[in-house]
This record gives C-alpha cells, structure tokens and sequence, in this order.
C-alpha cells in the first residue's frame, strides 16, 4: 500500500460513520503485517504536510503494534517484522523523534523504550555511539531524550544486569557534565533550557538509583557535579513566564528543575550518604559526602522553605521532598548541629503552618468532600503531602531528639489550645486548633509511653479534644473523632468519659459533614477494639447493642457513598466482636456488602481500570463477608440464606474476572462448603470453576483452592462419587495429572496435589479402585525428581494411603509397575533417616506418622505368599519406631497445650507491662544511634536465619497443619496396629510367633509396651464413647 492510500484510511479511521471506521481499521489490521508498513505509518507521523489528527491517528496505531510485535513475548515465537523494517524504524526514529509536535513524541517515546528494551545492546550496539556524537552537535535534545529512555531502561537492574550501564556513563557522562555546565552559566535561561537541563537530572536519577557508578567515586567528578546541582537548588526559580494557575504552575519546567534537584541530593544523602548504611568499600564515599556536602544541602533547603514562611510558592512535592531531607538530617549529629539554631523557626514557623487546614482544604471540603476523604486517606497523596512530610519531622524529631524537643513542642500547643479556649466564639483560631489536634494525634504514640504526658491524657482529651464534637466547625468535629480514635486505648481513670467518647463517635456518624462521618467510623473501629482487649470496659458494648441495626444502617449510607477499605475494616471488627449476636442482621450484611462489592467492580469496569481505594474496598468487602460467614459458623442453618446473595460473586469471581480477589473469594466458597449442613448443586458448580481456573493460571493460588475441594470431597462425597455430568473424579485427577508431571511447576507449588489425592483415597475408603493405579502412576513419577524434603513425605503418604485403601490391590499394582522394591527401600531409607540434631528428618507432623503407621501396619493383614518373613519383619519393626514417634509427639503437644494454657493465665496486663517499661520511656531518652541499634538486631536476626539455612535442622521445609480434619481422625493407630495382630495370631499363628519371636530384646520391649497401650486405648475410647452418648440423652431430655 502506497502512502497516500494508507494515508486515506487512516483518514477514515476518524471518520463519524461507524461503518467506516471499522472498515478502516480493519484494512489497517490487514495491511499490517505487510513489508515497509511500519515504515509508511512513519513516514506519514514525520510528515509536516500531514494533517495532525491523521498523524496522531497513526502515531496510536504505531505504538500499539511496536508494542505487540516488536519482540517475540513467547519462546519460539516467530519474529512478525523484518530486520529490514527494523533497522529503518530505528534510524527514522532516531532523526525524527525531536522534530514531531510533543503530542506525537509521546507516543514515538514509547516506541523507542520499548525497542530500547528489546534490542539493546545485542541488536543496537551503534546506539550509544549516536548518541554521544549528537550530545557534541545541535541535536543536543534528541541526544538527551534518547539517553534517558536507556538510563531509564537499568534504573531498577541488579548488579548483574547493570553492565552496560557503565559503558553509558564511561561515554556519556563527560559530554552530558560538560553540556549541565554550559547550560547553568547561561544569565538568563529559556524555557527550553529548563528543559533540557530537566533531562539532565533525570538521565543521573536514573544511573544513581541503585548504585553511586564508580566513576563518580571520583572526587573531582562528584564535586563538578555537586556545584552545578547545588547552583541549581540555590539559584531563584524565574518568575518571569510562571502560570497562574495552580496545576500548571506546579508542572513548569523550572519547578520540574527544582523537584529533580531536590530529589537526587535526598537520594544521594538517605541512601549513600550514611557510612551506617554501606558496604565498607563505600564508606569513604559516605563519609566525604556528609563532611563536603550533608550540610550545604540543608542549607539550601532550609532557603527554599524560607520562601513558604514568607509566604511564597513552593509545590507540594518540593515541600515534602525538603521536609524528608531534615527528618533524616535529625538522627546525624552534624547536620542536626546545623539545624538546631533554626529549628525554632522551621517548627513553628513553617513546620506547623504547613499542620494546620488551610484556603486549599476549605474549598475542597466545601466544593467536594468525597475528594477530600479520597486525599486524606490515599497512601500515594502522602508521597506528595506537606502535611504528612511535616508530621514524619515531628515525629522522627521527638523519637530520636525528644529530650530537648518533645517539652518544647507541646508547651506551644498548649499555648494554642490556651488562646484557642481565650478566644470568643467567631474569633477562635479555628485552623490552628485543627494543626494542635492533628500534632497531638500523630504523636500518640509517644505520648502513650511517655511520662508524665500518658498520665496526663485523659485530662487533655476531656479538655481540649472531646468539646470539639460539638463544635459548629466541620473540620474540628473530624478531627475530634480522629484524635479520639487514636487514643481509644488508654486506660480511662473515669469510664464515663471513655463512654461520653465512644457515644460522640457514634452520633458522628449521622453527621451532616461526610468527612466527620467517615472519621468516626475509623475512630469507632479504634474503640470497639479497645474494649476487646480492655475488660474493664467490656460493658460500654452494651450499649452499641441496641443501636447496631441504625449503626450498620449508617454504615452501609456510606459505603454507598465512599469506597474506601477501612470502612470495611470497621465493619468486620465490629462483626468479630459481636460473633453469633450478628446472626440477626447476617443476611442483610451480606446483601450489602456484595452490593458495595459488585459496584466497586462496576466503577472498575466503566474505567477499565480498578483504581487503589477502589480495589482495597472491593477486597473490603469480601473480606468482611467472611468474618460474618465465621462469626455465625455455629448457625449452619444461615448459610442457604446467604448463598443466593453470595453466588454470583463466588460464580463470576473464580474466573480470570476475579483474579484480583480469588484469594478472597475462596475464602467465601470455603466457609460456604465447610459449615452448610448439605453442599447444594448450584455450589457444586463452582468445582469446574476452581479446577479450569488451577488448569489455566492459578497454580499460585493451589493452596487456596485445596481446602474448598477437599470440602466438596468430604462433606458431600456421595455427589463426587456418583455424578458424571460432569464427572469431578475425572476432572480431579486430570488437573493434577497435569500439575505433577509438569517439570516446570517447583515442589512447594505442587504439595496440595497429594493431599487431594489423600482425601479421595481416605473418604472414598473401597469406592475408587478405578483410580488407585493412575494416582500411584503420577505420584511415583513426581516422587523420582522431587528434591522438598515434606513433598518427598506427602509423596510417600499417598502410597501409605493407597495401603491403608486397600493393601492387596495396592502392593498388585506396585509390583506390576515393578516399583516396589524401589518405593519401599525409600520409605524405609526416609523413615530412618535423622538431622544433625538427631531428630528425625521426615514425616514430623503427627499425621504424618499416623498416615504411614496405618499404610503399614496394612499390610501385616497381606496373607504370606504376598509379603515374605523379611518384608514382614522389617515392616514390623518400623510400625513400633513409628507407634512411639507418634506416642511421645501426641504427649509433647498435650503438653505444649497445657503450658499455653498457663501460659494465657499468667498473663500479665497492660498497666504492668508499661510499669515495667517507664525506665526505657521517660521523655530522657533521646539517641542519634537508635537506628544503628535497630540495625544490629536485624543484622544479628539476619545471621540467625542464615545459619539456619546452612544446618539442615531448618524447618523451611515443615509445614504445620494438624488442625485439619480427615477419616482417620477416629482410627486410633495403637488399637488399629492391635486388632490386626490378633487377626494374624488367629489365622496364621505361626507366622505371627516367627514375627514376635525373632524380635531382639529392644523391639520385645516395645511390642509388650504398645500392646499394653492399645489396650489402654481401647478403654479410654469406650468411656469417650459411653459419655458422648449419655450427653446425647441428657441434651434430648
């Protein structure tokens, strides 16, 4: 196709016809994989004559297919554009990318990243070579775009994947630090040279992310590169040119220039400035930077913030960008040396202005106040809020310089809330008073250990933050409910105000401000969690009793209103507490809830995108959703009820629609499939569901899906057993048929597949013969190449299983696949085998040993021409090591259980826990060192585990779950072992006294031991028995 006619569809593709829209794209689909295609699409991008919507129209085009097709995405795929075509891509790239409008180079920068990515070097060797010759002539713009987009590509790259960036910065670096210097001496500089000097700074962002290179360990090269950056913070932002509004203004490229620069020197010093922090080959480095340049730096940004306290503009992200660099100057005594003369008038002056709600958030609380919660409780606003960087300082400064700053701070919001209280109503410095409660509440922890302050909290609280609840300012209400939350915890000395707190958080709810209403709900999360743990209040539930139906009322108004997850998090604190006193509103919580849910998702799909709150919500939600469902385990008869609301959610969310929430999701299915009393059909229609879904792309998530099938498996195992449309035996052993011979799923990922196979094995007890050779057929295969100590153990369980199943059939099948000799020799060799600690190495879980006693202890029933005398006695023996294993690990955890108890009862509370801490509390302590401390302990925890990894005692391999239910739980191993013996005495005495006899007196022992515990066994078992059924006709009477 020549340039005009594609020229002419692409025009068409603009077209308002839908018929000939969709005729155009589907010529551009067909004429795409042609030969010189991509190269017409971008001769017409490049073309000044060419109308801008018809090239913009084939930049889109462009992009998309260079993204799709430019490398293979799949091994042995083939390649979909000739090298011809790519090596003329590359070039007109390379010429053209700084002559487009800046609305077609966006979409040509993607390009050229994405080929960048793919071919260099390998394919792109010349690549660099251009760009250092054009960073020498006049395309000094297009040189410095280029070479971003490659810094960019390594920013991110481990040390053995950054070798070719140091050839970069062999080559670049020189001519780029020869050009920064040219471009800082200009008098008065252009808009354009903003721009070019912002790509400077993001080129060496990007090549110091990780790693200082080498060749700025240089100190005359770091130093010509540290005068030009610190001109740069030093140097006025031009006023001449800045935009008036607010967003622009904040986007302009000098601003840009400053936000970099601030950037780098914050990089620089937090992460290699810290001889603390460095290997010792760097400390060098770290130490002429804190002596040449930690200070210089501060001194700079205390300059910038002096513009804020004259009051003049600074953007947010600068802000915080500075307000980080003084909370890490404050633990180093040089540069907290140079702050101190200042700190004054930074905390005062600046740091607590910044505290206090301003013109900004008034016209947001007014004009839009679902924005205002979103920023205030959106994590990646933090990233750009001078608030939040000014609340890290004061909380890094009372942390690390307390001593001689915690005093100070809180005497002058004394003095707020004093001039505050003085003030006449109209007159009140209503915003400082928010600043002094915002201060207050973010230090609560300190305060909260800290003496004599936590002593005197209560008091502060009744005073100067409980009378805001009734303030006629919105934003003061708020941040009432807020402080209150944060110090719900405390021991009230008086419960009424505990209580007289606990009811203003509940009447904000019904607040007509949005922001008090989503306030209080966080704050009444924090203080129905303060009575979980504090029995002295335990009586203030009583009276969120008889209101819970208009509080979930107030709850569900909400979340109608706001997605936000710790809406949610409430709610299922407050399900947790209430447990079996929800069942009444269960149903309508569950209506709600999945009604919330299926509106986060229908926001997520009208944006094609599910943005953060959003996701954390619909998370939320589901979550929620099952701490109702285990709350009301007890009443299995709820659980039909919720199932026609919760449905459509388990139906559409096991597919790859949910794989966002699948985690969650099974959650629900399992709960539902555990405590229903029955598993109806229309759950059964979620087993295709969660076996399609581990088939395709959920081996992640196999963990997950076991519990839900092993549930279907034995709670409704007449339906596994005998539908065939579909047939879930089939499709069970297909899919993990699939999953163990896969040789590219690793061990960890495949350990549910034989814990299934054991649940078919134990609950199908004489119903499966069919199925016991293909289960053994994978299982041996997985078991010849599996390195994971436990799976080697679940390996061999299943053949333990495949015994305890049926000996007979099993040891036929062993033989006929002429693998017994080997599948024993191993079981015996693991059963042996023991750690450098002398324990055992395999099968440690007490179902472990219980699975194997009873698969061998199985085939002692095989008459004599099936086992031969050795076997026997070997099997023998190995069934008593196992019935004393298994005996002294039941006692040891009866004993763990009892010593938790006493445990539990010796608690100590609170109050004596803090008593005992006061001496490492006091406000005295203050430490630049507290961080090297932390830093120790992690380092010696560090050297624990890998010392640990070195010995084979590491558990790593272990995995603790006896909690879960199975068949065998009634099978006593010692009366099972026993009743077996005497059927061989009776039918075959003569085998059993050649067994018996031939013991050594050790084995002898032992026999007579567990005989005699068996029997012990059998007794306690009938008594069990005796008293479950007198209990049973008590309860009937």
């Amino acid at each position: 196709m020549d340039l005009s006619s594609l020229a002419v569809i692409l025009q068409a593709a603009l077209s308002p016809n839908p018929q000939e829209r969709k005729a155009a794209e589907e010529s551009l689909n067909q004429y795409q994989y042609t030969p010189q295609h991509l190269v017409r699409l971008l001769q017409i991008i490049v073309d000044g004559n060419c109308d801008l919507a018809v090239r913009q129209v084939a930049s889109i085009h462009f992009k998309n297919f260079i993204g799709k097709n430019w490398a293979p995405h799949e091994p042995g795929e083939q390649q979909k554009i000739s090298p011809t075509d790519k090596a003329a891509v590359r070039d007109y790239l390379l010429e053209f990318i700084v002559r487009v409008p800046s609305l077609l180079r966006v979409q040509l920068g993607e390009c050229l990243k994405t080929i960048i990515n793919a071919d260099y070097p390998e394919h792109w060797p010349a690549l660099l070579t251009w760009v250092k010759c054009h960073l020498q002539d006049q395309q000094v713009y297009g040189a410095l775009y280029v070479l971003r987009i490659l810094s960019r590509k390594y920013e991110f790259k481990s040390e053995d994947e950054r070798t070719p960036v140091y050839l970069i910065i062999d080559e670049a670096f020189p001519p780029l630090l020869n050009i920064f210097n040219r471009l800082v001496q200009i008098p008065s500089p252009t808009i354009e040279i903003a721009e070019l000097i912002k790509l400077i700074c993001k080129i060496f962002w990007s090549s110091i992310y990780l790693e200082v290179p080498k060749q700025l360990f240089d100190p005359n090269v770091f130093n010509a590169w540290m005068v030009l950056f610190l001109a740069m913070l030093e140097r006025p932002v031009p006023t001449e040119g800045q935009p008036t509004d607010p967003e622009q203004r904040k986007s302009w490229e000098w601003w840009k220039v400053k936000k970099w620069t601030v950037h780098i020197m914050n990089r620089l010093y937090t992460r290699f400035g810290d001889p603390k922090l460095l290997k010792p080959e760097n400390k060098p480095f770290a130490q002429m930077f804190q002596k040449h340049y930690a200070g210089k730096i501060l001194e700079c940004h205390l300059n910038l913030l002096n513009v804020i306290r004259q009051g003049g503009y600074l953007p947010d992200r600068v802000t915080n960008l500075v307000l980080q660099y003084l909370s890490s100057s404050i633990s180093k005594s040089n540069t907290y040396q140079l702050l101190k003369p200042q700190l004054d008038i930074v905390l005062f002056e600046i740091i607590f202005p910044l505290m206090c709600f301003n013109d900004n958030d008034e016209k947001l609380w007014r004009e839009d106040p679902h924005e205002y919660v979103r920023k205030g409780y959106d994590i990646i606003e933090d990233l750009y809020s001078p608030r939040t960087a000014s609340i890290d300082f004061i909380t890094e400064l009372v942390r690390k310089r307390g001593k001689e700053n915690l005093q100070k701070f809180l005497t002058f919001i004394v003095e707020v809330y004093r001039r505050y209280d003085e003030a006449a109503p109209g007159y009140k410095p209503y915003r400082q008073k928010d600043g002094a409660l915002l201060a207050v509440g973010a230090l609560c922890d300190k305060l909260k250990q800290t003496e004599p302050y936590k002593s005197q909290l209560e008091q502060m609280l009744v005073q100067h933050v409980f009378p805001e609840f009734r303030s006629q300012v919105g934003h003061l209400r708020a941040k009432a409910a807020w402080v209150a939350g944060q110090y719900a915890s405390i021991n009230f000395a008086d419960q009424r105000n505990f209580s007289a707190a606990l009811h203003s958080v509940v009447a904000g709810l019904r607040d007509p401000e949005l922001p008090v209403r989503v306030d209080s709900v966080f704050a009444l999360r924090s203080f129905v969690e303060a009575c979980k743990v504090c029995p002295l209040v335990l009586t203030d539930l009583n009276e969120i009793r008889p209101i819970l139906p208009q509080l979930l009322d107030e709850f569900f108004k909400l979340m109608n209103e706001v997605e936000n997850e710790d809406l949610v998090f409430t709610l299922e604190t407050i399900v947790d507490k209430f447990g079996e006193e929800m069942a009444p509103y269960a149903l309508g919580l569950c209506q709600n809830l999945a009604a919330a849910f299926w509106k986060c998702m229908q926001s997520a799909e009208a944006e094609e995108d599910l943005d953060e709150s959003g996701a954390l919500a619909a998370v939320g939600c589901l979550r929620a959703i099952s701490t109702i469902l285990e709350s009301v385990s007890r009443l299995p008869h709820l659980f039909p009820q919720v199932e026609p609301i919760l449905l459509p959610i388990m139906q559409r969310m096991l597919t790859t629609d949910g794989q966002e929430v699948f985690e969650e999701v099974l959650e629900i299915v399992s709960y539902m499939t555990y405590f229903s009393e029955t598993i109806s059909l229309e759950m059964w229609s979620l087993w295709p569901l969660m076996i399609n879904a581990l088939d395709d792309w959920a081996i992640d998530f196999f963990e997950n899906i076991l519990v839900p099938l092993d549930n279907y498996i034995s709670r409704s195992t007449e339906h596994f057993l005998t539908c065939k449309e579909p047939d879930y035996q089939q499709s069970l052993f297909k899919v993990l048929s699939s999953v163990m011979t896969d040789k590219n799923i690793e061990d960890h990922d495949i350990e549910p597949a034989p814990k299934l196979i054991e649940a078919v094995l134990q609950n199908c007890k004489g119903r499966v013969d069919q199925w016991v050779e293909p289960y053994l057929r994978i299982t041996i295969d997985r078991l010849r190449r599996t390195e994971k100590k436990y799976l080697k153990d679940l390996l061999i369980e299943v053949i333990a299983n495949a015994l305890y199943y049926n000996p007979h059939l099993t040891l036929n099948i062993l033989q006929k696949l002429a693998v017994a000799t080997e599948v024993f020799n191993l079981w015996f060799h693991m059963l042996q085998e023991v750690k450098k600690s002398g324990q055992k190495a395999n099968f440690r879980r007490e179902h472990d040993k219980k699975v194997c006693i009873l698969g061998l202890t199985s085939l002692l029933s095989l008459p004599s021409e099936l086992l031969p005398e050795e076997s026997l006695r070997q099997i023998f023996r190995a069934v008593l090591d196992l019935l004393v294993a298994y005996k002294e690990q039941v006692a040891e955890t009866a004993k763990n259980n009892e010593d938790e108890d006493d445990d539990m009862d010796a608690w100590k509370t609170d109050d004596d826990e803090e008593e005992e801490d006061d001496s490492d509390k006091e406000m005295g302590v203050d430490t630049e060192d507290g961080d090297e401390v932390d830093s120790q302990r992690l380092h010696k925890l560090a050297t624990q585990v890998h010392a640990g990894d070195e010995d084979d005692d590491s558990d790593d391999d272990f995995s603790d779950d006896e909690e879960f239910q199975s068949p065998i739980d009634n099978v006593d191993p010692f009366v099972f072992f026993s009743e077996i013996m005497k059927v061989m005495s009776v039918s075959d005495l003569r085998r059993f006294q050649i067994l018996t006899q031939s013991l050594d007196f050790h084995y002898q022992a032992v026999a007579n031991a567990v005989a005699h515990h068996a029997e012990e066994r059998r007794v306690e078992i009938e008594k069990e028995k005796a008293e479950k059924a007198a209990s049973g006709v008590v309860g009937k009477q």
